[in-house]
């Protein structure tokens, strides 16, 4: 009897990939000299500010991409304008850290051609290792590592943990949350479907079984989507009281038929292994965070979020089965 071999799969696109990837290092990518930076008068009382969210972003961007203190973002902007001809002002390194902390950052992204199929992993780490299709643990605060294996004193890191829902065509990250260590992932899912706006459709909802709750599953059927969450293995039916429950059941009582290796392949659940590429990119963006304060730290953290999307949009990989 022979035994099973897995499917080899090759990159189709080479060529416009291959361009894809050397104009992720082009600086104009990231720059645009047509931007706002300046924001125009808002007509309230009090002193206006000097300096844009796009300016603060665009400085914090570069901040993250070259891995910056925020005194050399500001001397580097200075250079960039200068070699473009710009006489834009640049903020000082006080502004950059003041206007972090309340900044509203926004995620770029391209979407799709029809309803979103929505990709969220669970199951949080807390270590260096990022599991497949996980929700990933970035370091905030901690003791040099040498310090920290002499001394024994792990109890002062911090961690944060990234939680992310992608788009399945377009691999861009939709929704973004970040939370301490302590909170688990069911809890964020609603989140994540809240920051997707309210005109565009979700066809579908793929998360880990840890999201077989009463609220994922009731804020999934509130926005008309179809949840694809296999059931605990101890599933017990719901009462049908509310639309989230019943689709839940139809769940619970599908792996019963089918098993749940024909279930998962069915329903398509095996999607969510792309979710274990993107948080490996999450990852190579840095694995510690130069942030003090959370609020500072989830700005921080979007912004490597609105990079991510930035490189994802200029091209990537098409492959097909071959054998």
């Amino acid at each position: 009897m022979s035994s099973w071999s897995p499917t080899k799969y090759t990159t189709t696109n080479w060529p416009s990939y291959n361009t894809a990837l050397k104009q992720r290092g082009s600086l104009p990518v990231w720059f645009d000299p047509g931007m706002v930076w300046t924001p125009p008068p808002t007509g309230k009382r009090g002193r206006q500010q000097q300096f844009s969210d796009a300016a603060i972003q665009t400085c914090l961007t570069l901040k993250v991409l070259f891995g910056l203190p925020l005194r050399q973002t500001t001397g580097f902007v200075e250079s960039l304008l200068r070699l473009i001809g710009l006489d834009w002002i640049v903020p000082d390194f006080s502004t950059l850290c003041r206007r972090q902390k309340m900044l509203n950052v926004s995620l770029p992204y391209r979407g799709g051609t029809g309803p979103l199929n929505l990709l969220i992993p669970s199951h949080g780490l807390q270590a260096n290792h990022c599991r497949a299709a996980d929700s990933t643990g970035i370091k905030a605060e901690r003791e040099g590592e040498w310090d920290a294996r002499k001394h024994g004193d792990p109890k002062r890191r911090i961690w944060r943990k990234i939680h992310i829902g992608i788009d399945e065509e377009t691999l861009e990250v939709r929704a973004v949350a970040v939370t301490a260590s302590n909170v688990g992932d069911a809890p964020t899912l609603p989140e994540l479907l809240d920051q997707i706006p309210p005109d565009h459709d979700i066809r579908s909802v793929t998360a880990d079984g840890a999201c077989d709750t009463r609220k994922c599953h009731d804020a999934i059927a509130a926005r008309g989507a179809h949840a694809v969450i296999p059931p605990r293995k101890n599933a017990k039916p719901w009462k049908p009281t509310s639309a989230g429950a019943i689709a839940r059941n139809e769940a619970v009582n599908a792996p019963r038929y089918l098993g749940r290796a024909i279930w998962r392949r069915w329903s398509g659940y095996h999607r969510r292994s792309l979710v274990e590429s993107k948080m490996n990119c999450v990852k190579l963006l840095g694995q510690s965070l130069m942030a003090r304060d959370f609020d500072r730290q989830v700005a921080e953290i979007q912004i490597r979020i609105a990079v991510l999307n930035r490189y994802t949009a200029l091209g990537i990989p098409v492959t097909g089965a071959v054998g």
